[in-house]
């Protein structure tokens, strides 16, 4: 298989034979092999029914995937992955508000040597008070924190090489991070500008609310890609710069003692200076803990601290 589009669905019965179309129209031209994963992702209207109708009229290119309840849109994302199979993996919204006719530019890209190509909405069509300002200073967040920088991370409309997509699980909001991901194992990333329609049928299933979810993924994903095979360094340094706080509060007491014959015991600061060398020896001893762990995930799943894009007449010694 060529090519998969992976779509999670909820709530777009009016939407959905419309899509249908729309990737017909910009996929059946190509010269490729493909298939349409559709992922219900616990709707309350017609949409189950009509994805079955759909994967019955077309069992050649439409996969349905129905859920057993709502589990959140990055969810669904990793359930049409895991059901896919091509080797270019397209995800794309089920509103209409992306463009399929994107998608044969996107694939051009792709074939200019680029992992990831990922959508930008230019224009985008809505509300800028509750969706587009909130997505710009996540936006500008994210590629601060990540030092990977897009335009757009919101834009559901991406396409991957199957490859950079292996090795990690989503979670939470995270499939917008997964252009982050990819270059963490060194993907070549390009943003392309991307149509963006207005919504025509129902309604937006999110709000100012997941702006926050997004800020609380995001301490995981930095820690995931800066210290998940190195905790030591997180845990141990902070416990080190905690630790010298402790020593520098207690040589100013010594010295406030010496010259100006001031208690030491009585004092406040005492209290917090033992109080922070407490706190900077159990942050050691947590990224020592935390060390053995990261050990015992690598070595009792085979996994490696590394990521191969090409061997040319060699294998791994294990094979």
């Amino acid at each position: 298989m060529d090519l998969s589009l992976v779509i999670p669905v909820y709530n777009e019965e009016e939407n959905l034979p419309l899509l249908y179309q729309a990737v017909m129209d910009a996929i059946q031209p190509l010269n490729l092999t493909w298939e349409v994963v559709l992922v219900d992702d616990g709707s309350r209207d017609r949409s189950p029914q009509i994805l079955t109708e759909l994967a019955e009229k077309d069992p050649e290119h439409v996969r349905a995937v129905l859920l057993r309840r709502n589990f959140g849109q990055t969810a669904a994302i990793a359930a049409g992955i895991d059901y896919s199979c091509g080797d270019i993996i397209v995800l794309l919204d089920s509103d209409l508000q992306n463009d399929p006719a994107d998608i044969p530019t996107m694939l051009k890209k792709l074939d200019e040597g680029y992992d990831v190509i990922s959508g930008w909405r230019i224009k985008r069509q809505d509300n800028f008070a509750t969706r587009t300002l909130p997505s710009r200073l996540a936006n500008g967040l994210i590629s601060w924190v990540t030092g990977v920088h897009l335009h757009d991370y919101g834009c559901t409309l991406k396409a991957y090489r199957r490859e950079v997509l292996t090795g990690f699980r989503l979670y939470g909001e995270m499939h917008r991070f997964i252009p982050v991901y990819a270059h963490s194992v060194g993907a070549k990333i390009l943003e392309m500008p991307v149509h963006h329609h207005p919504r025509r049928f129902g309604k937006a299933k999110y709000g100012l609310e997941r702006t926050l979810k997004v800020v609380l993924d995001l301490f995981t994903v930095k820690f995931l890609l800066s210290y998940a095979n190195k905790p030591i360094y997180l845990f141990g340094g902070t416990g080190i710069i905690l630790i010298l706080f402790s020593l520098a509060i207690l040589l100013f007491l010594a010295v406030r003692r010496l010259a100006f014959e001031i208690g030491v015991l009585t004092s406040p600061f005492f209290q917090i200076a033992i109080m922070l060398s407490v706190l900077g020896f159990q942050s050691i001893l947590m990224g020592l803990i935390a060390e053995l762990l990261v050990r015992t995930y690598h070595e009792s799943q085979g996994k490696t601290t590394y990521t191969v894009r090409t061997a040319i007449n060699t294998t791994p010694k294990d094979e």
